[in-house]
């Protein structure tokens, strides 16, 4: 009986709705017309001329009253829509009206899939959502004690946001400790330092723990954070590499004997990457990019499975240093393949080398003239694709945005991951003549071939709409965020922000020329009424004068 009688409501809400949706018009003219049969029983005459006396007693003054409450109503209205815009970045009427009203009125499709595969649908999309809107480690990260904190010196201002510095929190946590450190009072000490929140606290951690052993980790704290330069850095490195080295060869010896020992030499090995790493990263900041360059080498050679460090990004960033593009090529030929996740580094380096071939002789106007050559045309093409990747680097190199320290964590194809890209590689991009002329009169034609509103993409996945909000979070207040594509104003907006003006300016010619107004509303209402009262006189023609008769006595 219960599922009987609710079929019938599910049934009697369908039936509703189609009528709502198709004989809407019909339902409006019919009452229309009832209404004018039934104005003389309802007074509808007389009614409106006491309206119409009433509001001829008006002054000017309850107009001016009037339309100055009307514009005072929708500017407010027009500043929360503008408020919850900026904010949410959406209309919270037009959201209400989905969310509540749409429902109501039969927006739902019928023809939606079952429960169980729309959930499915939903967790798909959920989850595709969650890996296109993960953080990256930045593997140009600068040195917060050498780099960073000499920033915040000069400038009073700090280039890194709590949430980037409590993901390197959790980086530091996930890669330089495991369940054995209790065991070792250096690695205990170390595993509170690098959950401690006060730079100073973790400073003075690392130096008690070097006081009771060699610990590696400690010096890697002390060359991130305390160092102020990059040689002081490198010679609290090296020092962490000489500790790290014998830990590791003790661990390795160890490591098939249980999962203590194995999760104490995976760290160990970690600690030894993220060491030799970030020494090639000084050499390559004190000039000796050569030495940096085969460092990197050696140390991708050796450790060939821990691709979670980017370390051939840093290589192709030393390698176009060198200017030694053959093996810049090699090494994309390696990372730039389709099973492989992409960057702004491979996508703008591959579009660079292809430039480069033609960009020293390339004239838009000659092009235009002649056609794209074959070398041009691919050229090209590689700018679009790294342009569909993020569309946010080319301003950065054109130097139309001004640009900022790179955060620590990324957000791929989104814009922190440009100003990483743009801060370290934007003079590789001046040192090829004519490379950057190509990428201006080239990089805005991409967005031609990008189906809007991006429900899908062209050489890539559709662009993630969740990076705003993410790169709002890695980067500093003090910096603009790039959005891509540009939001448009909601409808709402633009209807409130006209209705606030004409009814302002309404107050304001009301209050200056009241007489004048009056004249004119009249003019405007007897123009508005003018074809109701023409259809009207044609009704009452038409039919005959019995039948209307006997109409108006129902």
């Amino acid at each position: 009986m219960a599922e009987a009688g609710t079929g019938f409501l599910e049934q009697l809400k369908s039936c509703i709705v189609w009528s709502w949706t198709y004989l809407w018009t019909l339902w409006f003219f019919i009452m229309l017309f009832l209404v004018y049969i039934l104005r003389v029983p309802l007074k509808i005459n007389d009614n409106l001329t006491t309206v119409s006396m009433f509001l001829n007693t008006l002054t000017p003054k309850f107009y001016v009253a009037l339309t100055g409450t009307s514009s005072l109503i929708s500017g407010l209205i027009l500043i929360f829509e503008w408020w919850y815009f900026r904010k949410y970045g959406t209309s919270f009427i037009e959201q209400v009206s989905v969310s509540h009203l749409r429902p109501l009125l039969g927006g739902v499709d019928n023809s939606a899939p079952s429960a169980a595969s729309a959930a499915g649908g939903e967790a798909d999309a959920n989850r595709q959502s969650v890996s296109e809107c993960k953080v990256w480690r930045n593997p140009l990260n600068l040195f917060r004690g050498a780099e960073y904190n000499r920033y915040t010196w000069v400038t009073g201002r700090e280039p890194l946001t709590y949430y980037d510095m409590n993901l390197s929190a959790q980086d530091h946590q996930t890669f330089f400790t495991c369940d054995t450190d209790h065991l070792r009072p250096a690695d205990a000490i170390m595993q509170k330092a690098w959950r401690e929140r006060n730079p100073q606290a973790r400073i003075s951690a690392a130096h008690e723990a070097l006081e009771l052993n060699e610990c590696a980790t400690a010096y890697i704290l002390l060359a991130e954070e305390e160092a102020t330069t990059i040689v002081e850095a490198e010679k609290l490195f090296k020092q962490a590499l000489k500790a790290g080295e014998g830990c590791y060869r003790r661990s390795q010896q160890l490591q098939h004997h249980g999962a203590q020992y194995e999760a104490q030499h995976r760290r160990d090995t970690n600690v030894l990457v993220y060491i030799k790493r970030r020494l090639a990263m000084c050499a390559r900041k004190l000039g000796r990019t050569r030495e940096a360059v085969k460092m990197m080498r050696d140390l991708m050679k050796e450790f060939p499975l821990l691709s979670m460090f980017n370390i051939h990004e840093n290589l192709l960033e030393a390698l176009l240093e060198l200017q030694a593009y053959a093996d810049v090529q090699a090494v994309l030929a390696k990372y730039d393949d389709i099973s492989l996740p992409k960057s702004a580094t491979i996508c703008y380096t591959a579009a660079l080398l292809k430039a480069r071939a033609v960009s020293d002789k390339f004239s838009p106007e000659a092009a235009s003239r002649r056609g794209l050559s074959t070398a041009e045309m691919n050229a090209v093409e590689a700018i679009h694709r790294a342009v569909e990747f993020n569309p946010h680097v080319p301003k950065y190199l054109l130097e139309m945005k001004s640009l900022i320290l790179p955060p620590e964590h990324i957000l791929k194809r989104g814009d922190s991951e440009a100003i990483a890209y743009a801060f370290f590689h934007l003079q590789h991009w001046k040192r090829v003549e004519g490379a950057l002329n190509l990428l201006h009169c080239t990089w805005e034609g991409t967005f031609r071939m990008i189906p809007y509103p991006l429900e899908k993409g062209h050489l890539f996945y559709p662009y993630p709409i969740c990076t705003e909000t993410a790169d709002r979070e890695l980067l500093p207040s003090f910096h603009e965020v790039s959005v891509y594509p540009k939001k448009e104003l909601p409808f709402f907006i633009l209807f409130t922000a006209g209705l606030c003006s004409f009814t302002a300016m309404l107050a304001l010619l009301t209050h200056q020329f009241p007489e004048l107004m009056g004249v004119f509303a009249k003019a405007f209402l007897s123009t508005l009424f003018a074809p109701l009262n023409f259809v009207m006189e044609k009704v009452e023609s038409i039919l005959p004068s019995s039948l209307w008769h006997q109409l108006t006595r129902i």
